[in-house]
């Protein structure tokens, strides 16, 4: 493996030939690796290669349509931004360490430049497409800009003895003073010569191209992708300084359907296109503006310090995308038989017969998103709660499904709410039943995707099962011919589950001890 040179080299590069191949950072600003490219070559081709699983990670998963949609879009967006500036995106298909070479070997290119990835397989893969480009004598420049701070310097500045709490995260970046500041969009780059374009994919792909269906009006994503709708979500979440600035994230509502009561910013930060680092300054700016603001772990800059914590988990612990060998996660005997297949085929596809549970399910495979804390909820239901099913199974779904499904975040998150690790109060679960009704008890979001239970009267929206056949009847709706009934009895499982639990964790200790 060859280790990629961050720094930027100095000396002039005038005469250089430079390929801008992105990843994540799918934006003009804040780009240092475009930007450095957009001073000193005289020619750049910006890049963007579509593998064709879309994100090829160790958990082979083949991304839904709302989340490739998302990213075509953004790629869209970054195309006319480029054009814009008087470039365009040359997309390719294939894998980077294929495609990439033969490219760069084409079109004489002297310099690579692209963003540092965190994550185990795109860090491998940069690696080896940075390893073919020194091998044709090209230099490499390959900058941090994804997250606020780099994380070898982290890990420097914590001597390589990763915090494995967010507590000791915060004391870390507390030694790291504050991010680089945002960089300016390039204000011109050079065109991309005409017989490349012509010989090379220069449109983005359409979803049908890549061989999915077009999801169906009621199935898209009320989230468009790109720089450009990101910058104006940002914008306009900043209207209100106050409510940015007092936010608390637990202090908000997994059923507002219509207009979300969080910021929706995780899938323009997840690919990119909004930049973590003016999040960041604009947030500072807000704070101080205000007067007054919240604190971590529960205010917005918490939030950005909660995905740098789980950036850097995912860069210093190996195998954090699975329990073997993850030196930080539990080792649980989840249920991996043909019942736990079906009983996790049940809950990935809203038919668990808990309402709560199958409408949150029924909004993710619709829309892509789901509010934190009914992602909280299904993926307790799942684990450690009702049906014992690893959380390494509803990463995978959530993988395929979100518009931020986010490789590090995913992980730790999963890892949390089975009590695999960060958490381990395992006897505090969440209710199928009465959570979703502490805070929507007319029960609005099941009926609005759950429309088989949308004429049940309040009393049994949550729990049809125990409506009398006549209101059933009444409803239009038979459980258990119409809509399932319970999948498990949330009392005695929870019970049984906490035991498990119990027994592993003892069994954790005694390893340990």
């Amino acid at each position: 493996m060859v280790t990629i040179k961050k720094e930027e080299e100095k000396g002039s590069h005038a005469s250089e030939r430079c390929l801008v191949w992105f990843r994540k950072g799918l934006r003009v600003h804040d780009n240092p690796a475009l930007l450095e490219a957009s001073k000193s070559a005289e020619a750049v081709y910006p890049v963007f290669v579509l593998d064709p699983s879309i994100d090829p990670t160790e958990n082979g998963v083949r991304v839904g349509a709302n989340r490739a949609q998302f990213l075509l879009e953004s790629l869209e967006d970054l195309d006319q931004s480029l054009q814009g500036l008087g470039s365009h995106l040359l997309c390719l298909q294939g894998r980077p360490e294929d495609v990439l070479p033969p490219l760069m070997k084409e079109l004489d290119i002297t310099r690579l430049s692209f963003e540092f990835d965190t994550e185990p397989y795109w860090k491998d893969q940069g690696e080896k497409v940075a390893a073919s480009a020194k091998q044709m004598g090209a230099s490499v420049h390959c900058p941090t800009s994804h997250t606020l701070f780099d994380p070898e310097h982290l890990m420097a500045k914590c001597m390589m003895d990763a915090p494995k709490s967010y507590g000791q995260f915060l004391k870390l970046v507390a030694k790291c003073g504050k991010p680089p500041a945002p960089l300016d969009a390039p204000s011109s780059l050079p065109a991309v010569p005409e017989d490349v374009l012509s010989r090379r994919y220069r449109s983005v792909p359409t979803l049908e191209d890549l061989g999915y269906e077009r999801p169906e009006e009621i199935d898209r994503t009320p989230f468009p992708g790109g720089e450009s709708e990101g910058l104006r979500r940002l914008e306009d979440q900043f209207q209100d300084i106050r409510r940015i600035a007092m936010f608390e994230k637990p202090k908000t509502s997994p059923t507002d359907f219509v207009v979300p009561s969080t910021t929706v910013l995780s899938p323009y930060l997840k690919h990119g296109c909004v930049s973590s680092r003016v999040f960041y300054y604009k947030l500072k700016d807000a704070y101080k503006r205000n007067g007054r603001h919240a604190d971590p772990p529960v205010s917005l800059l918490g939030q950005l310090y909660w995905r740098e914590f789980f950036y850097l988990c995912g860069y210093a612990f190996p195998n954090f995308g699975r329990m073997e060998g993850n030196p930080i996660c539990r080792q649980i005997p989840w249920d991996r038989s043909e019942e736990g297949k079906e009983r996790l085929r049940k809950w990935a596809n809203a038919q668990t017969g808990y309402p709560w549970i199958d409408a949150a399910m029924t909004q993710l495979r619709q829309q892509g998103w789901l509010h934190h804390l009914a992602r909280h909820a299904v993926a307790c239901f799942l684990t450690r709660g009702d049906l014992w099913v690893s959380w390494e199974e509803g990463r995978k779904v959530f993988d395929e499904l979100l518009i931020d499904a986010d490789w590090s975040l995913n992980n730790a998150n999963w890892m949390w709410l089975s009590c695999s690790s960060f958490f381990y109060q395992y006897f505090r679960c969440y209710s199928p039943v009465a959570f979703g009704r502490k805070y929507d008890p007319q029960g609005k979001y099941i009926r609005k995707f759950l429309p088989v239970l949308k004429h049940f009267p309040k009393e049994f929206i949550y729990e049809p099962w125990k409506a009398p056949i006549a209101v059933q009847k009444k409803a239009g709706c038979i459980v258990g011919v119409d809509y399932p009934k319970p999948i498990v009895d949330h009392a005695e499982a929870v019970k049984a589950n906490k035991s498990k639990m119990a027994a592993a964790y003892a069994k954790y200790k005694k390893a340990k001890a």
